[in-house]
């Protein structure tokens, strides 16, 4: 004998689907907002005027220690090579000269790709991949990115993840063994 279903037996089913919608929605879109706050650049910097216009790659700016650790985002002396003065017409660059450069004040530039103590990384290593392998590719923007910084670690949301490291060893036959990146 076949029993038929009543609207009481099914009746748990919408609620699960709205609840499974629920979740989806606070996990892809709430949570996201909560842990992470939007942050600007102290300036805006245009890459391509850089890259484009004055032919500089990423290592004329950005360079690395003996070791291939990074060294650091390029300071006012090095940028005042050619910025003593205003050169273009945009305001960013005005503001630069005027409220960094003159002044003798760094600035206090978001580092993205910033890593924990914990690991470490030598550019060195992985000579002969291109810098946007790993990183975004600025070169031909015109704007900086908006950064995200977690509001519970303080870490950059674009921070390379160990997964994307494990993937990458492995497609080239790399060791994964966790002391070769962590000292």
């Amino acid at each position: 004998m076949e029993e038929k279903r009543t609207s009481k037996q099914c009746g748990g089913v919408l609620p699960f689907f709205i609840g499974v919608l629920a979740s989806l929605i606070v996990g892809w879109w709430v949570f996201p907002q909560v842990i992470y706050s939007q942050k600007t650049q102290p300036i805006d910097f245009s890459h391509k005027v850089h890259v484009e216009g004055e032919g500089m790659d990423c290592e004329s700016c950005h360079m690395f220690l003996e070791d291939g650790s990074f060294a650091g985002l390029p300071s006012n002396e090095q940028c005042a090579e050619c910025h003593e003065d205003v050169l273009g017409e945009t305001e960013a660059e005005e503001i630069y000269v005027t409220e960094y450069l003159q002044k003798g004040v760094e600035v206090p530039w978001l580092v993205y790709q910033y890593q924990p103590d914990n690991v470490y990384f030598s550019h060195m290593a992985h000579q002969g991949f291109e810098c946007t392998d790993c990183h975004p590719d600025v070169g031909n923007s015109d704007t900086l990115p908006t950064y995200y910084e977690n509001r519970i670690s303080g870490y950059s949301k674009q921070t390379m993840k160990m997964w994307q490291c494990e993937r990458c060893h492995a497609e080239v036959g790399t060791s994964n063994a966790c002391y070769v990146c962590h000292k």
